[in-house]
């Protein structure tokens, strides 16, 4: 006979017991509960209780809070919605348990000119952050022109082994490293000619993030505040708008300072958050990477939830009725 299990039909022998569906499902000693046609079944009553032909039963376990919170960037799923940079940490060793704490799964390298002097034996950074752990994802940091990112990208691309997926900043000074908008436009536009999958660093302006989704990106990150300020969410609502008019993932990039700056990003409808020297400038970064990783959490899930709406008076949250005095 056919019966329903979780929506889907099943061919079991007829008058089987709920005892005997559980265990043709494998699930004998498993924590679970059942439901028959819309009816708790209690679990005395599974090996009593005989099925007829149409029955519909439900089969439901316990799981953690946001495991199947994933989302998408280049085709690639993702259960981390923290990125973290590699720059700024006392030694590798402290750069690697920090990683690690953040739980993050990308993670973002600089590609500079080689130590040709160096010790045959001293370690790289890709030793400590394997490819074969983490998705690395080479970053443009310290390029002021198109020219200049889109060379760095190649490079990176070639160490890499042939990964297509960047992070593009083209900065527009040393002292605020504000991105410089007219050459990020013409980088991003070559690097998606050449196939790149983009990540592009912008200012909080809605239009710009809007136009750099339009030439092809595969997210856009735009800044909380300046580099490595660890001023936080500067404009909240320059964000939100460009969430709410995006089509690919929005990041914030830089800026961040703390555990409530990032909870404030994801709350806002950020798909994730990347960040550096909030981190690795903490008196204890594995401990902050650590902090970090649960604020994203927090703030993913309060966004999921849906906040309770502002009110200018207060608002009992006891019921008056029944009162004795």
């Amino acid at each position: 006979m056919m019966i329903y299990v979780n929506g889907d039909t099943r061919d079991f022998a007829d008058n089987c017991t709920v005892a005997e569906v559980i265990v043709a499902l494998e699930l004998t000693g498993k924590k679970i509960a059942v439901e028959l046609n819309k009816e708790i079944l209690p679990f005395t009553q599974y090996d009593s209780r005989t099925l007829q032909a149409n029955d519909r039963l439900e089969i439901v376990h316990a799981i953690g809070g946001g495991q199947d919170d994933s989302f998408v960037l280049a085709g690639a799923t993702f259960q981390s919605r923290l990125l973290v940079g590699t720059g700024k940490y006392k030694d590798l060793e402290e750069t690697r348990l920090a990683i690690e704490a953040s739980g993050a799964q990308i993670v973002t390298v600089a590609i500079r000119r080689t130590n040709i002097g160096q010790n045959a034996h001293e370690p790289n950074l890709l030793d400590v952050i394997s490819p074969d752990k983490y998705t690395i994802l080479p970053n443009t940091a310290g390029c002021y022109t198109a020219e200049e990112a889109v060379r760095t990208c190649r490079l990176g691309r070639e160490l890499l082994g042939g990964h297509k997926l960047v992070k593009l900043e083209v900065l527009a000074d040393q002292q605020t490293l504000f991105p410089d908008v007219a050459e990020t436009y013409i980088a991003a536009e070559l690097l998606v000619k050449d196939g790149f999958d983009v990540m592009v660093y912008t200012n909080d302006d809605p239009i710009a993030a809007k136009r750099l989704e339009d030439i092809g990106c595969v997210a856009v990150m735009p800044l909380a505040a300046p580099i490595g300020s660890g001023l936080g969410i500067r404009n909240p609502y320059n964000i939100l708008t460009i969430v709410e008019n995006a089509k690919v993932p929005i990041l914030v990039d830089a800026g961040v300072g703390t555990a409530s700056d990032a909870a404030i990003a994801m709350e806002l409808g950020c798909d994730g958050v990347l960040m550096n020297t909030a981190i690795a400038a903490a008196k204890q970064p594995i401990l902050m990477a650590s902090a970090m990783r649960k604020g994203i959490e927090a703030g993913r899930e309060a966004y999921l939830a849906g906040r309770m709406p502002r009110r200018r008076f207060a608002s009992a949250s006891s019921p008056i009725d029944g009162l004795f005095f």
